[in-house]
């Protein structure tokens, strides 16, 4: 039975995890939907009452039968790689090869459905509130008048973008920033726009769930940091213990969004309380590990490497 990687060729993480999948005798194959069609083949075959589908990636060839799980790490865009790429062609190739990896009966880290909708900005902070945890004043808008009336309300707020940085060079940009009442809100009615309660904080936290394993990774942070997790800021990540009240919401919040993996960042405020910042279905775990020597790589291929007790459905959900 075989794992199933959907990421590009140059992936640390991925390595990682690659390493000790092989470490362990349990067989991968690695394809960036990018290389399809091209360096990758595939064919889907629904005759005769039943399904049956074949990938092969440099001559390594999968069937669908010998599935065992499929991690979509960092897929490229299907036939991004092409010889004569367009738009249409990406839309055939991914009709091709997501039906054909949805209709086998495998494990998803994570079900690109559930993914789609664990990517919505608005969506986490409501799962997050029913999951129990603590989450910071928030609202999204296109009214500078609300935007205002909000900074007048909370003081210091936070206005960031809700999808993450922008590719390229766009015409318009919301970089995550500091602001008081007294700022020009007028730039909000060019797009919506992601205002937040500023939590004065102690640490930074990154909690990476892998199924129903939990590592917790915590980073001091300096006076009037906005985002610690980028750049450097002169501490490290160490490895903590989750509070038996955060590991339940975490546990009930990706059971709700129907994820296999997420990693979750929080702001530690001086009272030592964990708030709610976001959920990334996809977020890297690299930079923790190295720093703080936490088993997440094992814990991911050790997942993937399970077996389905029930191989007859196609799997609906992470």
């Amino acid at each position: 039975m075989t794992v199933l990687i959907l990421t590009s060729e140059e992936d640390v993480t991925a390595d990682m995890v690659v390493a000790r999948l092989h470490a362990a005798g349990t067989p991968v194959l690695r394809l960036d939907p990018a290389d399809l069609p091209g360096k990758a083949v595939l064919s889907a075959d629904y005759a005769h009452g039943d399904f049956d589908g074949h990938l092969s990636v440099n001559g390594h060839v999968l069937s669908m039968g010998g599935l065992r799980s499929i991690w979509v790490r960092r897929p490229g865009e299907p036939a991004a790689h092409a010889a004569q790429p367009s738009p249409w062609l990406t839309a055939e190739t991914r009709q091709a090869l997501y039906g054909m990896l949805h209709s086998a009966a495998a494990r998803w880290m994570n079900h690109p459905r559930n993914a789609d909708q664990a990517r919505l900005k608005p969506w986490q902070l409501r799962v997050a509130h029913l999951s129990g945890f603590a989450v910071p004043p928030t609202v999204f808008t296109t009214a500078p008048r609300l935007a205002r009336e909000f900074a007048e309300e909370y003081g210091e707020v936070v206005v960031k973008s809700a999808s993450g940085p922008p590719p390229g060079d766009p015409v318009l940009d919301l970089p995550t920033t500091l602001v008081g009442p007294e700022a020009d809100f007028s730039a909000v009615a060019a797009g919506p726009a992601l205002l937040q309660r500023y939590v004065p904080k102690r640490a930074d936290i990154r909690l990476t769930c892998v199924g129903t394993r939990l590592f917790a990774a915590r980073k001091n942070a300096e006076p009037g940091q906005i985002d610690g997790r980028y750049g450097d800021t002169g501490h490290a990540w160490k490895p903590v213990p989750v509070p038996e009240r955060i590991g339940k919401s975490v546990q009930e919040y990706v059971s709700l969004a129907g994820l296999a993996y997420a990693a979750f960042d929080f702001a530690e405020d001086e009272d030592g309380i964990w708030w709610f910042l976001e959920c990334n279905q996809g977020g890297q775990f690299g930079f923790v590990e190295l720093e703080t020597g936490q088993p997440i790589a094992e814990a991911v291929a050790l997942w993937l490497a399970q077996r389905r007790a029930d191989r007859r459905r196609p799997e609906s959900y992470g």
